[in-house]
């Protein structure tokens, strides 16, 4: 009996002594919790400082470079062509003899009409001398009123001969001159689409022989949304509105002006087009280039201004996560002016000197400890 209640009292004691044991560790952790959540690490983020800036009121669209004016060149006359005088790709200037067609037929035409003329003009200056004859001979009566009359009429007769003859050979030294093509414009060739030994057939000839383009100045045509149309006149009203053009990765290439808004809108798409035209000295746009065109309206001097990825949108409208002196964020609710590609406009919201979060957004909420990385860190996974 006395051995069992030996045993009872240990057994007793053991569990107490497990109880307490179990009591002060939990005690502990919760006591450590706390310390090991206020140790938790920072997560890592971009951030830049909010700044007052000059900020560019742009539209934005895709364009396409056309020549400022492109010549179809082709033959005004038949013939064969015996010579071509440029080579694909060349400059070629106002005036210069670009490809020359046999001119023997035109020649021969030439020296034909000339022969008639002169033919005629002898017949004139005999006609001329019986006109003389018959004045003389009127004054004394010797010949009828009838015949200085039909003298009269011969004379007249043959100079409308001699005026008929120049207009021939006035049209066949045209038709001559035809045959040596001259470039109407200052311009680039294009690829040549006949060659010499080939024969022309003039009005009846759709292909043509080059096209030349002109290629300074530069045409962008491009479209923009029928709502944009007075927002531009609005701004053409104030001088003269700056285009860029940009590549296919947002890198500038050159600035020029608009020159023509289209006279009507188009119903399908609901767009107007535009042209801008640009110095093209150093070839940057060629024709059938695709572009990115940025119309500038207007510049707004000294707003809040922030990079467009420091504006997030919520539930609620746009918001923006503002660092703290402790490195705690805080969501800031915005009103925002204007968005475009790069900048965002801020009316309320944000002050000078604050410092938003640019990069990093979806890894925080409002509470968050950061770590504001150096603009030259690796990017965030």
């Amino acid at each position: 009996m006395r051995k069992w209640l030996a045993i009872g009292t240990l057994l007793a004691a053991l569990g107490l002594a497990i109880y307490f044991a179990a009591g002060k560790a939990s005690i502990t952790l919760f006591a450590q919790a706390p310390a090991q959540r206020a140790t938790a690490p920072a997560i890592p983020v971009r951030a830049t400082l909010v700044k007052r800036a000059d900020v560019p009121v742009v539209l934005s669209g895709l364009g396409t470079v056309q020549a400022f004016n492109s010549v179809l060149i082709k033959s005004r006359v038949d013939g064969q062509i015996i010579r071509i005088n440029f080579t694909e790709g060349q400059d070629v200037r106002a005036g210069d003899v670009l490809v020359e067609i046999d001119p023997a037929p035109f020649e021969a035409a030439l020296a034909q009409a000339q022969a008639t003329k002169l033919k005629d003009q002898a017949q004139l200056e005999n006609a001329r001398l019986d006109l003389e004859r018959a004045n003389r001979l009127a004054a004394t009566s010797a010949i009828s009123k009838q015949q200085l009359d039909t003298a009269r009429a011969l004379v007249a007769q043959l100079e409308a001969t001699i005026k008929a003859d120049q207009a021939m050979i006035d049209m066949a030294q045209t038709q001559l001159n035809y045959s040596r093509i001259r470039s109407p414009i200052d311009g680039r060739a294009g690829t040549r689409l006949v060659d010499a030994g080939n024969i022309v057939r003039g009005a009846n000839d759709a292909a043509g022989i080059v096209t030349i383009n002109q290629l300074n100045p530069i045409f962008v045509n491009f479209p923009l949304p029928a709502d944009s149309l007075p927002r531009i006149r609005a701004s053409a009203k104030n001088g003269e509105v700056s285009v860029t053009v940009q590549d296919s990765n947002g890198v500038d290439l050159i600035s020029g002006k608009l020159a023509v808004i289209d006279n009507q809108i188009n119903p399908s798409t609901a767009s107007i087009n535009y042209k801008a035209t640009f110095d093209n000295t150093a070839e940057l746009l060629w024709p059938g280039q695709f572009v990115n065109v940025r119309v500038e309206l207007e510049v707004r001097r000294d707003v809040i201004a922030v990079p467009v990825t420091a504006v997030q949108q919520g539930p609620d409208g746009p918001y923006a996560f503002v660092v703290g002196q402790n490195r705690v964020v805080q969501k800031r609710a915005l009103k925002l002016g204007f968005l475009n590609k790069t900048t965002a406009v801020i009316d309320d919201g944000l002050q000078p000197g604050d410092l938003v979060v640019t990069e990093g957004q979806y890894r925080i909420q409002a509470g968050s400890s950061v770590e504001v990385l150096p603009e030259s860190a690796q990017p965030l996974g």
